[in-house]
C-alpha cells in the first residue's frame, strides 16, 4: 500500500502471524523495542486477536506489515491520536534481526511519516525509545525527530533501570526536510 526505497507496508495477513508471534517472543527483539516487559505469547490467542478484530470488518487503521522483498520483516503503527492537538504516537519493531542496522527501519519510520503528515493531516508525531537504544535514537533523528524530554532511569530493562527518551517531529520540520 505503502512503497519506500527499500520496504513496503501493506495491512498484516493471518499468515503473517507466525512470525509475527517468533518475533513477539524473542526476548532480544522484545527488548531492543523497549516499553512494556516482555511476555511469552501463544500463537492461538494472537490468531484470536486477530480472527476478532477481523470479524468486526472495516478498515484496518494506520498498523502495516513491513515487508521487504515479499518477506514480512516487522510491524509499525500510529496510533494514540489526539484529535484536538493533531498528534499521534508512532511505534516500529523490525523483528527480523537479518534486518537490523541496514535501513530497513529508517525507511519504515519515513514512510509512515509521509502518511501522518501529508495524508491524514497530523501536526505532531511523537514516539518514546528506551535510552540504551541507540540504533533506534540515531535512526529517528536521521528521520528528523529530535529529543523533548527524557525520564531518567524510568524503564527497567534486561536487570537495569534505564532512561525513556520521548522524540517528536513536527510536520513543518518534515515537510523542511522533504521538499
Amino acid at each position: 500500500m505503502l512503497k519506500g526505497e527499500k520496504v513496503l507496508l501493506r495491512a498484516v495477513k493471518r499468515e503473517d502471524l507466525e512470525r509475527l508471534w517468533e518475533f513477539n517472543n524473542d526476548l532480544e527483539v522484545e527488548l531492543s523495542g523497549g516499553g512494556d516487559p516482555p511476555y511469552p505469547q501463544a500463537l492461538p490467542r494472537l490468531q484470536a486477536e486477530f480472527d476478532s478484530d477481523w470479524a468486526k470488518g472495516g478498515r484496518d487503521g494506520p498498523r502495516f506489515a513491513i515487508e521487504v522483498d515479499g518477506k514480512f520483516i516487522g510491524q509499525c503503527a500510529l496510533f494514540e491520536f489526539e484529535p484536538v492537538s493533531r498528534s499521534c504516537k508512532l511505534g516500529i519493531t523490525i523483528g527480523d534481526k537479518s534486518y537490523w542496522d541496514k535501513g530497513f527501519g529508517r525507511d519504515a519510520v519515513r514512510v509512515l511519516l509521509d502518511y501522518a503528515f501529508r495524508v491524514l493531516n497530523q501536526r505532531r508525531v511523537w514516539l518514546s525509545v528506551n535510552g540504551n537504544n541507540e540504533r533506534g535514537i540515531q535512526a529517528y533523528r536521521g528521520c528528523g525527530f529530535v529529543e523533548e524530554g527524557r525520564l531518567r532511569k524510568h524503564i527497567w530493562s534486561n536487570g537495569h533501570y534505564v532512561d525513556l527518551v520521548h522524540m517528536g517531529i513536527l510536520a513543518d520540520e518534515w515537510k523542511g526536510k522533504n521538499q
